[in-house]
């Protein structure tokens, strides 16, 4: 565990509560893409499927059921509970495109053919593309709520945060993933206009819109 690790989990488990307080504290999960929140329960439960295989810290175990509870809580509160407020309309992305491209590319690049890490490779591919639906959303709309706004910035960080901890194992402990530096990349570089935008404009208090 370094610092890097750290922050980029808490920078995770701050974009997740900021989600959860803002679907709840308005009681509206509008401008929410609940088709980005149903990809990222698919990618916490097949990464998490060693929960019951094996334990590595109290932390570790401990953040996994964090990050799969808050991801059905999010989708049960989008589905379910508000589900009057969910804007499906504009909340068109088909996830197909992605989820059967990475389906494929889990199989043919992976570090051991089994079906756990298969499905842990699966997970990795996915969580680099599961925000497009959001993105795509906002650029439909036109624009993003504050709230919105912070919780994919925390979502950007956390992923930028996990790059450089990648970098320091590799320096530090001579450990290197290239599955999951490569899939961290690709997520960033989708997060790269985004922050732009969100230092440019959100922090100055204004709205944030995406380019259609």
């Amino acid at each position: 565990m370094n610092i890097f690790r750290l922050t980029g989990d808490l920078s995770h488990l701050a974009a997740i509560v900021i989600l959860l307080l803002k679907i709840w504290k308005t009681r509206s999960c509008a401008g929410i893409s609940g088709k980005s929140q149903l990809l990222f329960a698919l990618v916490f439960t097949t990464r998490y499927l060693d929960l019951f295989t094996s334990f590595i810290s109290l932390y570790n175990t401990s953040m996994k059921v964090i990050y799969l509870a808050c991801s059905y809580a999010t989708v049960y509160l989008i589905y379910l509970k508000f589900k009057a407020t969910y804007d499906g309309n504009h909340d068109t992305f088909r996830v197909e495109f992605l989820v059967v491209p990475v389906g494929g590319l889990s199989f043919l690049v992976n570090h051991d053919f089994s079906p756990l890490e298969i499905l842990w490779t699966f997970s990795i591919y996915l969580e680099s593309v599961a925000i497009l639906p959001q993105l795509f959303m906002i650029s439909k709309t036109g624009e993003a709520e504050t709230i919105t706004t912070h919780y994919l910035f925390f979502l950007g960080l956390y992923r930028a945060l996990y790059l450089v901890n990648w970098i320091w194992r590799f320096y530090f402990e001579g450990f290197f993933d290239l599955i999951a530096v490569v899939a961290g990349v690709v997520q960033t570089i989708l997060y790269c206009d985004f922050f732009y935008l969100y230092i440019t404009k959100v922090l100055k208090g204004k709205k944030l819109s995406l380019p259609a």
